[in-house]
């Protein structure tokens, strides 16, 4: 028993020093790109967390504040970019049907495949993640 919960805050240490260490280039990202597809929408949003979440990529709150997975950062570009565009479009959109597909479709044409995609990665549950958070 004290082997197991000794081992468990190890893990959670490694992993909460990978978040750590990598953050802030996630907001970095995350605001460059949102400043680059905003271009585009037009939109204004309140406030940009990054956070260390199991199985949530991004959100948006009713007051406009955007959330993304700091391991977005080790997404290929495509999806990083699907990711943010499909938050940012839910400032004008709150719901998920034909009105926001389409406003995300605007910049991100291929979103359908992309969604794919993202719901392989997250079927291989974030062993990507783990694996890279103890190094």
């Amino acid at each position: 028993m004290w082997r197991r919960k000794r081992t468990r805050r190890r893990r959670a240490t490694s992993v909460t020093k990978h978040y750590q260490a990598h953050k802030e280039a996630a907001r970095a990202l995350v605001e460059a790109r949102l400043a680059h597809y905003n271009q585009h929408y037009q939109l204004e949003w309140g406030r940009v967390a990054i956070r260390n979440q199991r199985r949530c990529w991004g959100s948006c709150s009713s007051l406009k504040n955007l959330n993304f997975n700091y391991k977005i950062l080790f997404l290929p570009p495509h999806l990083q970019d699907y990711i943010i565009v499909h938050e940012l479009c839910h400032l004008k959109e709150m719901h998920h049907g034909p009105s926001f597909w389409a406003l995300v479709a605007e910049q991100v044409p291929a979103y359908q495949m992309y969604r794919t995609e993202l719901r392989i990665i997250e079927r291989a549950g974030h062993k990507v993640w783990e694996t890279s958070a103890r190094g």
